[in-house]
């Protein structure tokens, strides 16, 4: 993909914007980046000039009650999951494999993988350009009311782990699109491409009908007060 413009922002700190044309993303060393940000005075999705649509109107009703709380300077990002994009989110029982493609474990779970909100923040970033350490952010998510993106694994690096979580997405391609691996340190948005990571399962962005923005909008579920969801047992089984 060719540069094709440069956008100015005044700001202290460099930042580009680039997309592809009608898609409003990108790809960042093979990873697919595509957000929402949230500033005190206007919230966009992963491009700065990215246009309405009815899969937004939720996000930014958020952002309308509590954008004024984010301090000035500031950035919030995360995920808008309103609607279904690539996968669907149903209170419906899911059923996968806990085990392996020669001793298969099947196991169903009652409360499917519904959401436990429509938008989940991931990273919160000062007026300096420094990506708060995740502990901060999750203090400042807190006091913003804002659910972070759930954890499946916190400690040190263990390719153990990582190999698990990778089986497991592979053998469960309907389940779970990816994850994203960040440092709990803080660090500057220009050491960004060595401080994150991010994998999808294979054939992800790959669609035979067209952009989801072209499609009608198909509503995810949220999960039901009290029910149990599969997510909640992951970490158990990367154990």
């Amino acid at each position: 993909m060719k540069l094709k413009s440069i956008k100015k922002i005044k700001h202290e700190s460099k930042r580009y914007d680039i997309e592809v044309e009608n898609f409003h993303n990108f790809f960042a060393n093979d990873i697919l980046v595509h957000n929402c940000s949230m500033y005190p005075h206007k919230i966009h999705a992963r491009s700065l000039d990215s246009g309405s649509h009815e899969s937004r109107n939720y996000v930014k009703n958020i952002w309308a009650q509590m954008g004024y709380d984010i301090p000035q300077g500031w950035r919030l990002c995360g995920e808008n999951m309103f609607a279904k994009h690539a996968l669907y989110y149903t209170n419906n029982p899911v059923e996968f494999n806990a085990g392996d493609s020669i001793n298969p474990r099947m196991e169903k779970y009652p409360g499917g993988n519904a959401l436990k909100t429509y938008f989940y923040a991931f990273s919160l970033w000062d007026d300096k350009n420094y990506s708060l350490d995740w502990d901060e952010t999750l203090e400042y998510l807190e006091l913003l009311g804002i659910e972070p993106c759930p954890v499946i694994y916190r400690g040190i690096w263990d390719m153990e782990v990582i190999e698990k979580l990778n089986k497991f997405i592979e053998k469960n391609p309907d389940l779970i699109e990816g994850y994203v691996v960040r440092i709990n340190e803080r660090y500057h948005y220009s050491q960004f491409k060595k401080m994150n990571g991010k994998y999808v399962r294979k054939n992800h962005v790959i669609s035979n009908h067209g952009h989801w923005m072209s499609k009608k909008v198909t509503k995810n579920e949220l999960r039901k007060e009290g029910s149990y969801n599969w997510r909640d047992k992951i970490s158990s089984i990367l154990k």
